[in-house]
């Protein structure tokens, strides 16, 4: 078994006596970009007693299988992170769920059922969906700009990424990120700026919702979701529900499982 993700290995070899492919799983797939509050939910379906069990995360698989055979080691920035995922999904094209789907899980320890945060973009949630048809999918979303709250309130060691400014216009600053004009109204750009975080946090996190919206498109990957059968596919704003509600509505809807 691998040392980063204890009790499941990639294949080949075939799995064994006592070994379960992933891509045979019945999982739940949680889909969505950063600071839509997916570990949150998490976090609330295991307090409600759901017996779930919660896989290694999209960092930890990432780290294992893309970041660690193509950079040689440990890779913190954000952009870089992107950059060498971009370059997995080149001869990947379903990316992280590629990726999982690659994994063999030792059936003494993962007896079920079993929930994976996550997968991001309609790439991986398109080739998920085709490829592996015991996986079901709940689509979690915010908007963007209570995404970069969200980001600036956790104090997540792993939110780092290089984003120069001086501070003196933030707003200024702000609007000139590459992208922010498509992703961010004038208004939001305003509260943003108005709200006295720090300058080089506010432009930090910013960046990484940026360079997501780059890589991933969250509204293609929830379009899509939307055309599967209701059994195999749950939509929900975490922006609108409390985690209590999300974590209720995923539990009501993992029962109704054909």
């Amino acid at each position: 078994m691998s040392a980063a993700l204890a009790f499941l290995r990639a294949a080949p070899p075939l799995p064994g006596p006592g070994e379960r492919p992933l891509a045979a799983w019945p999982l739940t797939v949680l889909v969505g970009v950063t600071g839509v509050g997916k570990s949150t939910a998490l976090a609330a379906l295991q307090g409600l007693g759901s017996g779930v069990q919660v896989l290694p995360d999209r960092r930890e698989v990432t780290d294992a299988v893309v970041i660690g055979p193509l950079a040689g080691g440990p890779v913190r920035d954000r952009e870089e992170r992107f950059a060498l995922t971009a370059r997995y999904r080149e001869t990947h094209p379903g990316g992280m769920a590629q990726a999982l789907g690659s994994l063999v899980a030792d059936t003494a320890h993962w007896t079920g059922p079993l929930v994976f945060d996550g997968l991001r973009g309609l790439d991986e949630v398109q080739y998920a969906a085709q490829t592996f048809p015991a996986w079901r999918f709940v689509a979690l979303g915010a908007p963007d700009r209570v995404r970069v709250e969200r980001l600036l309130g956790r104090a997540d060691a792993f939110d780092q990424v290089a984003a120069a400014g001086s501070g003196q216009n933030l707003r200024a600053e702000l609007a000139a990120l590459p992208g922010a004009a498509q992703v961010f109204s004038a208004a939001e750009l305003d509260t943003l700026a108005a709200q006295g975080h720090a300058p080089a946090d506010l432009l930090a996190k910013t960046k990484i919702v940026l360079s997501e919206r780059r890589h991933y498109d969250p509204a293609a990957a929830e379009a899509f979701l939307r055309t599967l059968p209701p059994t195999r596919a749950l939509v929900l704003d975490t922006h609108r529900l409390a985690p209590a509600e999300v974590a209720a509505a995923i539990q009501n809807w993992a029962g109704e499982a054909p």
